[in-house]
């Protein structure tokens, strides 16, 4: 008899498994689960771990391509960048924790995410987040919105890895539910990747880092629920980070690397020591013996219950060749960090734990991640909605006004504040950094750099899912920065699962994702599931987050938006329909957002793409900028703030509204400036161009002759948001 096999959990205390989920725990051990064994499988089964919900739907995404090495399954994704180096990246959520205590939730995001990537063997190069907030007005969200944005400067800054992009937006929806979206990507020579999967018995486990305590004990699980109204009191669920220790845990990981002495390694991340020694067995298909009693702790008395389902941060496990034992504890106390061996594969296919001598837990490791939970659950079809007419959106009287709102208020303003509390220039490498289309951050030591952007409408999936899912608009991002865009890693963001509505949704967006990322090379490489954001049965707007990487052979012939120089020809690149379903303008001018988003066309977007990448390699161009919220005007004005030069507009086409050709939100279009616009146009084959205006002088003048000051807009679009949170 097991030491613990009494302590078995009351039928209501199932520890977020469903009574089904229970029945078939027990019927796998032959026996009741004790609580630490019934701990583990609810972290192991969790929405948050294991996908249960969403494993059907990921199966469909493309995954494959020449540039990939590897794609989902490990801890981030790997895609050759050539000269014998990778780039390893991934995004992930943490959502839950950072609505609950903002500043470690967002913090411990970003060492997560950081882990996640140098666990691989990649030095971080760079850091990007996906932000989103409830109404400005909420009481709330200054709150929160200051807390997060610390939290990741604190972390990020403090480690050293440049913040070099990333989005801000508010919407009602995100009142109880924010999302905290952290992406990073790093670098790594392409033949020394390193896996998880913990291959050959009698191995020794190596725990290193931090010491554990009690901080984030069922965290996964708490992020595999939705909010209610005590939601305050999950605070000890959530984890508290120390950037300096994982500086610390970094460079000692990288120096073992160096050597010959990791077989694998896992970081220790959600569900901590439980899904770090489980996934490590189940991928080498070995069995691992854990003693608790080795297990470094910063607290006493603490259980194999306490230590299995800590998450407490900055630590790894590793599974090393014998006899490399002295080696790696000679580097770690070099840095000051932990190193014990904790135990041993075996052949047994079983996690065994044992404290104080005698086993707690005995568990096959197969049911814990292969056969864990799948559901098909069921799902219904966001309902096509009516497409708009631009005759039926009231044209304003004063488009110039229209505009300065627009630039100036809670959807397109600066968030200058936001990203001058982050270090985007530290390591030296940062090209191009927050407020353009794409990052760009040059491959250390040589001419290349890396484009990366993170990216998603969700009114546009709100309304149409499968529309809104297509990934078109990041890989216009990397684009446009004259990039080649690589592969992708997602944050699936949605409420709960067990609402048809809300399966129809996630469903529906990666159909979207899964056709456009197939059409345009652009493979699903990471990512992760965040579900149950929702509180008291209000779901957030379906948040499927993109973050996008992409390769630029020469940073030297990066692309930005800034207008350069007066009396530029300004172009239209793709085609305009003067769409207003879903846009800034139309929810401006009070029109609701359930009407359709505007329709990617992929071949059309593909065309406009590779167009624009050859102009910016044959530097025929001079800016370039891709169109999305708040369409051709919104986008021209931010192109003359980042210039500090105005522009002429010309007449527009005469079938298209005024309103519905400036704010107008089709896809797949880019405004460019150039001193050579007859070889734009020979160049442009069968992609519509067209001659729309030109630079020069202080103000944005339109067609009728209205117009606005550059300077004017870029006081309101720099004001708002300083004022949101300097208001009382």
């Amino acid at each position: 008899m097991m030491a613990d096999s009494k302590n078995t959990p009351r039928p209501n205390d199932l520890m977020g498994l469903t009574p089904d989920e229970y029945d078939r725990v027990v019927d796998i051990l032959g026996r009741p689960p004790n609580l630490t064994e019934l701990g583990i499988f609810s972290v192991m089964w969790s929405e948050h771990c294991s996908y249960k919900s969403s494993k059907k739907w990921l199966k469909t995404l493309p995954t494959e391509g020449p540039q990939v090495i590897c794609g989902p399954g490990e801890n981030a994704g790997v895609v050759d960048i050539g000269d014998g180096q990778a780039a390893i990246f991934k995004i992930e959520s943490h959502n839950h924790p950072s609505f609950i205590e903002p500043y470690q939730g967002a913090a411990t995001g970003v060492g997560g995410i950081l882990r996640d990537v140098f666990t691989m063997g990649a030095r971080p190069v760079t850091n990007l987040n996906a932000l989103r907030f409830g109404d400005p007005q909420h009481p709330k969200t200054k709150h929160l919105l200051a807390g997060v944005v610390a939290g990741i400067g604190g972390y990020g800054n403090c480690i050293g890895v440049p913040t070099v992009g990333g989005e801000v937006n508010f919407d009602p929806s995100y009142n109880g539910n924010i999302l905290v979206n952290a992406m990073t990507v790093g670098i790594a020579p392409a033949d020394r990747i390193f896996y998880s999967a913990a291959a050959g018995t009698g191995l020794p486990v190596v725990y290193v880092g931090a010491k554990t305590g009690r901080d984030g004990i069922h965290g996964a699980t708490m992020a595999s629920a939705e909010f209610d109204d005590d939601s305050e009191e999950k605070r000890p669920t959530v984890q508290v980070g120390d950037p300096f220790k994982e500086k610390l845990l970094l460079e000692a990981c990288l120096e073992l690397m160096a050597t010959d002495a990791i077989v694998a390694i896992q970081d220790m991340g959600a569900a901590g020591l439980t899904s770090s020694s489980v996934e490590m067995a189940s991928k080498g298909n070995v069995g691992i013996a854990l003693d608790m009693d080795a297990v470094p702790r910063r607290e006493t008395g603490m259980t194999a219950y306490e230590l299995m389902l800590s998450e407490s941060q900055e630590r790894m496990l590793m599974v090393l060749r014998p006899g490399a034992e002295d080696r790696a504890m000679a580097i770690f106390r070099k840095w000051e960090l932990d190193c014990a061996v904790v135990g041993e594969t075996d052949s047994s296919g079983r996690l065994r734990l044992r404290e104080n001598g005698e086993y707690v837990a005995d568990i096959p490791v197969p049911p814990l991640v292969a056969n864990a939970p799948e559901y098909d659950r069921p799902w219904t079809p966001t309902p096509a909605a009516p497409v708009l007419d631009a005759a039926d959106v009231p044209a304003a009287d004063d488009l110039c006004d229209v505009l300065k709102r627009l630039i100036g208020g809670p959807h397109l303003a600066s968030r200058r504040w936001v990203w001058e509390q982050y270090d985007s220039q530290v390591m030296a490498d940062t090209v191009h950094g927050p407020g353009g289309d794409a990052a760009v951050t040059r491959v250390h030591g040589t001419e290349k750099a890396l484009a990366t952007t993170t990216d998603c409408t969700p009114r546009y999936v709100a309304a149409d899912p499968v529309e809104g899912g297509k990934v078109a608009e990041a890989w216009r991002n990397l684009t446009a920065v004259g990039a080649r865009p690589l592969a992708v890693t997602n944050n699936l963001d949605f409420g709960n699962p067990e609402r048809p509505e809300i399966m129809g949704q996630l469903g529906g967006a990666l159909q979207g994702m899964g056709e456009a990322c197939r059409a345009l090379g652009f493979p699903v490489v990471s990512g992760n599931v965040s579900l149950y954001n929702e509180t008291n049965g209000r779901g957030i707007l379906p948040t499927p987050v993109i973050g996008g990487v992409g390769l630029l052979d020469d940073a030297r012939r990066h692309m930005t938006l800034a207008l350069k120089d007066e009396g530029e020809v300004i172009l239209l690149i793709g085609k305009a329909d003067g769409w207003l379903g879903c846009s800034l303008y139309a929810r401006f001018m009070g029109v609701a957002d359930h009407f359709a988003p505007p329709p990617v066309d992929l071949d059309a977007e593909r065309a406009a793409g590779d167009l624009i990448r050859a102009l910016i390699a044959e530097g025929e161009i001079t800016a370039c900028h891709d169109l999305s919220d708040g369409g051709l005007l919104c986008a021209l004005a931010e192109m003359a703030m980042a210039g500090n030069i105005g522009a002429s507009l010309d007449n527009p086409p005469a079938d298209l509204p005024l309103h519905a050709w400036f704010y107008g939100e089709d896809q797949g279009r880019y405004l460019v400036t150039t001193n050579q616009p007859e070889n734009v146009l020979r160049r442009a084959g069968s992609v519509p161009v067209a001659v729309i205006g030109r630079t020069g002088g202080t103000a944005l003048t339109l067609p009728n002759g209205d117009h606005i000051s550059v300077a004017a807009l870029a006081a309101v679009h720099e004001e708002w948001l300083p004022g949101l949170m300097a208001a009382p």
